[in-house]
This record gives C-alpha cells, sequence and structure tokens, in this order.
C-alpha cells in the first residue's frame, strides 16, 4: 500500500541531494586512508570493527531510538542491514580475486541494478532521460576506474553485491521514513556489523597495532559509517532509488578528487573525462523538468 503523504517539496528534495552528495563525499575521502590501513588490518576484520564501532557511537548518541521504532521499520531495518552486510561481505570476498579497479567498477554497476529492480519490484516507470542519465553515469565509472576487464569467480562475486547494494536502495526507498530514520540507520548498522564479525571470527579478529590506524577507523565508523547511513536512510525518505543511485556514483569523482587534494596523485585525463561524465548524468536527473523524470516510487508498508 502506498504512502498517503504528498509528494515531496523542492525544498526537501534538493536537502536530501545535498545530503546524499555530502554522503558520498565522506565515502570518497576515507580512500587515501583506507588504501594504507588494509595493508595492516584484514578487510573483514576492519569492517567488523568499524561498524560495531558505528553500532555503538548511534546507540550512545540516540539510545531511545531503536525503541522507537514501529514493528514494520524494525522489520524493514532488519532486512535492509542484512542485505547490505552480506554485500560488503561478498564485495570483500570477490576483491581478493578481482584487481581493484575491476571490482570498483562492477561495484558501481548498482546503478544500472537499481532502476531494473525498482521497475520489477515496484512497479517504477522508468523514463528515457532517467535511462540515458544511467548510461551516462556508467559510462563516467569505467573511465574512470577500468583498466582491463575479465569475468572471473571474483568478479561473480562483485556483481552479486552490486546486486544487493541496488536492493539496499530500493528497499530504503520504499520502506524509509524521516521519523524512524535514526533508529533504522541503528539497526542496520548493528546487523552489518554482526554479520561481518561473522564472516572474520572463525579466522580470528586482527585488531590494529597503530593509534594512527585507530583513529582512520573511528572517523570511518562515526563519519562514513554511522552518519553516512543515518544521511542516506534520511534522505531516501524523500528520493526515488535511480536518483539516488545516479547522486551516488559521485563516490569514485571525490575520491579521485581527494586522491590528487591529499594523496599526492596526479590529475589525469581519465579522471576529468570520468568526473565530468558522472556530474553530468547528476545534474540531468537533477536540472530536468520533473515530470520527464521517472515516477515517485511509492512508500510501502508491507
Amino acid at each position: 500500500m502506498s504512502d498517503p503523504a504528498g509528494p515531496t517539496s523542492l525544498r526537501t528534495r534538493l536537502a536530501a541531494t545535498a545530503a546524499l552528495l555530502a554522503v558520498t563525499a565522506v565515502w570518497g575521502s576515507t580512500f587515501p586512508l583506507i588504501k594504507g590501513l588494509l595493508d595492516r588490518v584484514p578487510t573483514l576484520d576492519f569492517l567488523a570493527i568499524r561498524f560495531a564501532i558505528a553500532a555503538v557511537f548511534l546507540v550512545l548518541v540516540a539510545p531511545r531510538a531503536l525503541g522507537r521504532l514501529s514493528p514494520d521499520s524494525r522489520r524493514h531495518a532488519l532486512v535492509l542491514g542484512g542485505i547490505y552486510g552480506v554485500a560488503q561481505v561478498l564485495q570483500t570476498a570477490g576483491l581478493a580475486h578481482t584487481p581493484a579497479s575491476v571490482s570498483g567498477f562492477i561495484t558501481g554497476m548498482y546503478v544500472v541494478c537499481t532502476p531494473l529492480l525498482a521497475a520489477l519490484v515496484l512497479g517504477t516507470r522508468i523514463g528515457p532521460l532517467t535511462w540515458l542519465a544511467v548510461l551516462v553515469a556508467t559510462g563516467g565509472l569505467a573511465v574512470l576506474t577500468l583498466d582491463g576487464f575479465s569475468i572471473g569467480y571474483g568478479e561473480a562475486l562483485t556483481l552479486v553485491a552490486a546486486v544487493l547494494y541496488a536492493a539496499h536502495i530500493v528497499g530504503l526507498g520504499a520502506w524509509s521514513r524521516p521519523d524512524q530514520a535514526l533508529g533504522m540507520s541503528i539497526l542496520q548498522i548493528i546487523v552489518i556489523a554482526v554479520l561481518c564479525f561473522v564472516a572474520t571470527v572463525p579466522d580470528g579478529v586482527v585488531l590494529p597495532d597503530r593509534p594512527g590506524d585507530w583513529l582512520s577507523i573511528v572517523y570511518m565508523a562515526v563519519f562514513s559509517g554511522a552518519l553516512a547511513m543515518l544521511g542516506q536512510t534520511w534522505a531516501q525518505a524523500h528520493l526515488p532509488p535511480t536518483r539516488t543511485a545516479i547522486i551516488m556514483t559521485m563516490e569514485p569523482v571525490f575520491a579521485a578528487t581527494f586522491a590528487v587534494l591529499l594523496g599526492g596523485e596526479s590529475l589525469t585525463a581519465r579522471m576529468a573525462v570520468g568526473g565530468l561524465l558522472v556530474l553530468a548524468a547528476m545534474l540531468m536527473v537533477e536540472l530536468a523538468p520533473r515530470r520527464k523524470l521517472e515516477a515517485e516510487v511509492p512508500h510501502l508498508t508491507v
């Protein structure tokens, strides 16, 4: 059953877009930190520690938010957290058998999977302009990330992860409510942390042994973990899934920007062209007349 609330106001939609851009900027800022950290701490161990700290942070900040969750929102958050957590584990497993550039591109294919799932599961009408934006964003991702391509076990795992990320975006678009965003974010983070610990505990959890590594993990837990999940969950109460996915493809653009500004890398033609294509795709869905874009996705109560 669809939500009876009226359409999202322009001001709220712009605020939600700004929130998603802030989330992708924070995600992009973590790439220089992760690059060295993962040489010392296994990826799944890092994810488990990061999401555990994020969960503790959110519970301490808003200890009553979980108790205010409606039964439907609690059930939805458990499902969404499970989907995201499994995607994280599969992406990590795939990365062990896949070049990082290929993994980044395949993971970014959620921008294609999202409108497909929205159309199949929710019956969302996807207009030609939105599909064009999806293709432009995919081309930008390819230019930014790809340096050769092959299909194998690792690529298959990563593609499944991309589909699950798309499912998470579609699910948030259908189930998220502004007044339930905080509690849903906390519960999702807790579920993700539990799944990551389940995946890594059999081999033992490796803890960082450098103060600088702990500072990096705390930053990523609080800002790119807890607050980013809260921002995405709130924003998706106001934005359709496909528009969300296109905006989120700005993450590798921000990652390249921070790599140039903070990581000492040189700006290349690939970075510039790929970044401009992704930016063009985002502007297409944000600045085009609203009636030419996909229909608003109904908020489901089932």
